[in-house]
């Protein structure tokens, strides 16, 4: 029998696989300077923005963790801040094209990883494990993982 403790190894060492063979893509690609914790926080600002308070409720971080992430991404032109529509004294984060570059990559390179597996595992085998993956966790899709793991800088 399988010890228990072998399956969040595992489903970490997958995940840690894929985003370490996206982040080596992503380089390749023109994108060297890129950092996981980048991709939940582009992911968090997703296609209407958000204001710092909002990334930092999506993300699970401080407002002030939240501005410090932004003050990197805007710096390495991947995201800029706005005047809000909604309240003038607002301030918007939006993707810039960069940042949509960026996500357009990212979302094809995971393409190609997933027929990565597929050749490996076969269709059945990779939709097995997503089919099982989702019935055994939350609905939705949460991006404050890295402010899970206290490596939110």
């Amino acid at each position: 029998m399988t010890p228990g403790y072998e399956l969040p190894l595992l489903l970490f060492s997958g995940f840690r696989t894929l985003i370490d063979r996206l982040h080596e893509e992503l380089a390749r690609q023109g994108h060297p300077e890129v950092r996981p914790a980048y991709g939940f926080a582009l992911q968090a600002i997703g296609a209407d923005g958000a204001t710092a308070s909002e990334l930092g409720r999506r993300l699970g971080v401080s407002k002030q963790a939240a501005g410090k992430t932004v003050d990197r991404l805007s710096r390495l032109g991947y995201v800029e801040r706005a005047a809000s529509v909604a309240d003038a004294r607002a301030k918007v984060v939006r993707l810039t094209p960069l940042g949509l570059d960026l996500l357009t990559r990212s979302a094809e390179i995971f393409d190609e990883l997933r027929a990565e597996w597929v050749r490996e595992l076969g269709e059945e085998g990779v939709a097995g494990i997503e089919a099982g993956l989702r019935t055994v966790t939350p609905s939705g899709t949460r991006v404050d993982a890295v402010a899970w793991f206290g490596a939110w800088a």
